[in-house]
Formats: structure tokens, C-alpha cells, sequence
């Protein structure tokens, strides 16, 4: 007679509980370890780095040196007791919100207009692609010459009568918001695209139905294209802030912080504390500062994603 196998002795072939996924899981993890070392060496040692030069005096006599003056939180006290982090993170908060009311809505109204295909919606998607691809650097560039006071939009004012030029660059007030609307202005393409994106998943089928009960171009705005862009919105919402709050390229070619300190948000003052009054240790309490907001606008982003996923 065969020799029965008792309910406690394993088979031949039997595995070990969880074998197969721990082997499935090193898989993984043997991919992952190029990446991990690659964002250990370029992202966090730069960040600890930082946060270790903000908590010491590091001057240009002490940068070289091999040991700094341990200080703790004064250069953030520092920059708060001066006025200068308070009124880089108001003038933050006002290019965050130009730049996201702007951007979010303007990109929205420009899917919408350019969701059917066509020759002249081609065309202005391809416009759009230019526009958003262009540097930073060139893009601020031109408008810094059409925002100038003999510039494009000085003239055509003049034309119609405006009798002296605006100060866009020039005066505190208007240098801010010239600033702020223009790095809108680069981020609506891209807005756009990943709206249209959503919208061009709707099924045909929904519009016809639409159009057969009657429903009106703003009814089909309502009840149709913004609840299908709702998640959308959300992600596109976070990586907006991300990048209205990290501004500093718009700000460098066009106006460098000023006049005065009249645009220099928290990313951009840490770089004039650091590199050009040479005062490391309070430019790297700044832009610990501007550091800690990205990382919870980043972790903000990391759970819009999660929630998004596992609601779909």
C-alpha cells in the first residue's frame, strides 16, 4: 500500500508561507536601490546638509573652516525679527495665489475651448506645447522687454491714450503682481493639456445624450465636464501651489528681488542671503523654510495621488 502523508509532514514540493513573494518583493527592491542611492546622494544629503548649515553660523570667513559655530535657531530668529522671512512668505503667498487662481482657471477655460479636434485647435495645442517648453530663462527674457517702459504693452497703453507708462517692473506693487501673473501665464499650458486630457475621455455617447435632452452649453459645462476633471483638478491643484511657491526663475531674469526686496519671495531671498550678502548660514534658514513648505505641498500631492487611486 502507498505510504500515506500525515496531515503535519510537508510534501516534496512544498514552499515555505510567503516564499514566493519575498522573492517576487527582492525583485523589486534590486530595482529600486539605483534610484534610492541616486535620490540618498542628490536630494537628502543636500537637504541635511542645509538644515545642519542653518542651525550654524557659516559666514564666507567660516565656510572652509572644519567646524562651525553651533547657533541653533537664531538665524531663523533672525530672519523673522527683521521682517525679511515674514514678508518674503506674504509676498510667497500672494504669487502662489495669482499664479493658482490664474493657472487653474485659465487652463480650464483654454481645454474647454480646444477639447474638439481640429486644424485650429491643432494648432493652438502646438502653440501651447512651444510656449510651455520654452526656458524659463528665454521666457522671462521677452517678457521683460514687452513689460519694459518702452515695451509692447507701454505702447499699445500709449495708443489708446494712457498718457504715462506703467511702472510693471519698476514700482513695488506692480513688479509683484507683473511677476506672479506671468509665471501664470507659463503654467496655463501645461494646465490646459492635462485638462483637455480628462476631457477628451469622456465618451462621445454622454454628449449626444446631452444634446438630445436639450442641455446647453453651459449645462454641459456643469453637469458633465467638471464632475469628469474633479480629480484632476485636485491633482493639478497641488503640483500648481508646488510650483507657484517654488517660483525663482521669472523672478531672477526679470527682476532679481526688486526693486529693493519688493519680489523677493522665500526661495529668492535665500538665494540674495546666501550669495550675494554671503551670509550662509541665514540663506540656508530661509530656504529650509521654503523647503519645508514644498515637502508638505509634496506630501499633500503624495495623498491627492493615493486617494485618487484607490477611489478609481
Amino acid at each position: 500500500m502507498p505510504r500515506e502523508v500525515g496531515a503535519g509532514t510537508a510534501g516534496p514540493r512544498s514552499k515555505r508561507p510567503g516564499t514566493g513573494r519575498w522573492q517576487q518583493s527582492r525583485r523589486y527592491i534590486i530595482f529600486l536601490i539605483p534610484a534610492a542611492v541616486f535620490m540618498l546622494l542628490f536630494a537628502v544629503f543636500p537637504l541635511v546638509q542645509l538644515l545642519w548649515m542653518s542651525l550654524h553660523d557659516v559666514t564666507q570667513r567660516t565656510l572652509h573652516a572644519a567646524d562651525w559655530d553651533f547657533v541653533g535657531w537664531e538665524n531663523y530668529l533672525r530672519g523673522f525679527s527683521a521682517g525679511e522671512s515674514t514678508a518674503a512668505i506674504g509676498r510667497t503667498l500672494v504669487v502662489v495665489l495669482i499664479v493658482t487662481v490664474g493657472g487653474m482657471l485659465l487652463g480650464l477655460i483654454a481645454a474647454i475651448a480646444l477639447r474638439t479636434a481640429g486644424r485650429w485647435s491643432a494648432g493652438l495645442l502646438a502653440l501651447m506645447v512651444f510656449v510651455w517648453a520654452l526656458p524659463p530663462v528665454v521666457n522671462g527674457s521677452v517678457w521683460k522687454f514687452l513689460l519694459a517702459e518702452r515695451g509692447l504693452f507701454n505702447t499699445a497703453l500709449s495708443a489708446v491714450g494712457v498718457s504715462r507708462p506703467i511702472p510693471f517692473l519698476y514700482d513695488p506693487q506692480w513688479a509683484l503682481i507683473s511677476v506672479a501673473c506671468v509665471a501664470a501665464f507659463a503654467v496655463i499650458p501645461f494646465n490646459a493639456l492635462v485638462f483637455r486630457a480628462a476631457l477628451m475621455a469622456i465618451p462621445p455617447e454622454v454628449f449626444e445624450a446631452a444634446a438630445v435632452d436639450g442641455a446647453s452649453r453651459f449645462q454641459e459645462i456643469r453637469y458633465i465636464m467638471l464632475p469628469a476633471v474633479r480629480g484632476t483638478t485636485l491633482v493639478l491643484f497641488v503640483l500648481t501651489v508646488v510650483y507657484g511657491f517654488r517660483s525663482f526663475d521669472f523672478i531672477y531674469v526679470m527682476t532679481f528681488g526688486g526693486p529693493g526686496t519688493a519680489t523677493a519671495t522665500l526661495p529668492f531671498l535665500g538665494y540674495l542671503q546666501a550669495f550675494n550678502r554671503y551670509d550662509y548660514g541665514l540663506g540656508s534658514a530661509t530656504s529650509f523654510l521654503a523647503v519645508a513648505g514644498v515637502l508638505i505641498l509634496a506630501g499633500a500631492y503624495a495623498w491627492t495621488i493615493r486617494r485618487e487611486e484607490r477611489s478609481g
